[in-house]
């Protein structure tokens, strides 16, 4: 039987820093978006210590940003994925609160911001509940098909909405905006069933200031799951990071349902 020394377990370890720093980042590639240090050390075979450091040196530089809730992906590395801003304050302030939702639904919660007639998805949060859900931190996909994409189209101008959607020429663009108003008389609540993936739903609201839109965060589970027991948990938490965000602004009744009129 032979024995595996520290010696001959080290020299299976990348030998350069530039390795090490980007096996490292490969973790949070997918489903990864929130990891400790000690399943970071797991994840790659480093040494605690060598771990440790090289994430401190990717902090400071800000290819990750590190909280309470652990390493994620930071500035430098989200504009690599095509945005114009890295949304620091939004993740940080947001990632609590979709802590708090994943923690009392068991379900998977997102992050994402409006990028022209997409959404990139800046966190994901949902321990081993997310494995099976087909989304990445930093990924794209259709706003006008995803519940976090109509919450954050709702709150535009019908002439925003058809310069970054585009206006069907057979009448489909009257039947999506009828869609965003619907979300409006419910307070902002986005929902879908299957139409990004057949075996799941989702339920959306927008995180917003006095001019629209700044973000929005959602919860994704099963297909089947009632959307009337979890939605009032997405509208508040996204209130709560409106108010961290934006503290100034009040809303009144009238304006909560129709932002259009600000």
């Amino acid at each position: 039987m032979s024995v595996v020394t520290s010696e001959s377990n080290s020299s299976r370890l990348p030998p350069s820093m530039v390795e090490r720093l980007t096996l490292i980042l490969d973790q949070f590639v997918g489903d990864a978006a929130r990891l400790s240090l000690e399943e970071v050390a797991r994840r790659t075979h480093l040494p605690r210590s060598t771990a440790h450091r090289i994430l401190d040196q990717l902090v400071r530089l800000d290819w990750l940003e590190h909280s309470s809730l652990g390493y994620g992906l930071g500035a430098r590395a989200l504009a690599l994925g095509g945005t114009d801003h890295t949304h620091t304050d939004v993740r940080i302030l947001a990632a609590p609160h979709l802590h708090e939702l994943f923690l009392r639904t068991g379900l998977t919660a997102h992050l994402a911001v409006l990028d022209g007639s997409d959404i990139y998805l800046l966190d994901k949060i949902g321990g081993r509940a997310a494995l099976g859900v087909p989304s990445r931190v930093g990924g794209r996909y259709p706003a006008s098909a995803t519940a976090l994409g109509k919450a954050m189209l709702a709150w535009l101008t019908p002439e925003d909405v058809d310069e970054l959607i585009g206006a069907g020429p057979d009448g489909l663009s009257l039947a999506f905006h009828a869609e965003l108003n619907k979300v409006r008389m419910r307070r902002g609540l986005a929902t879908e069933r299957g139409q990004t993936h057949p075996q799941y739903a989702c339920v959306a609201a927008a995180i917003r200031g006095r001019e629209g839109p700044t973000a929005a965060l959602s919860l994704v589970g099963p297909v089947d799951m009632r959307v009337e027991r979890i939605g009032p948990l997405v509208l508040d938490a996204a209130l709560q990071v409106s108010r961290g965000l934006f503290p100034g602004v009040r809303r009144t009744r009238a304006q909560a349902l129709h932002p259009l009129n600000y």
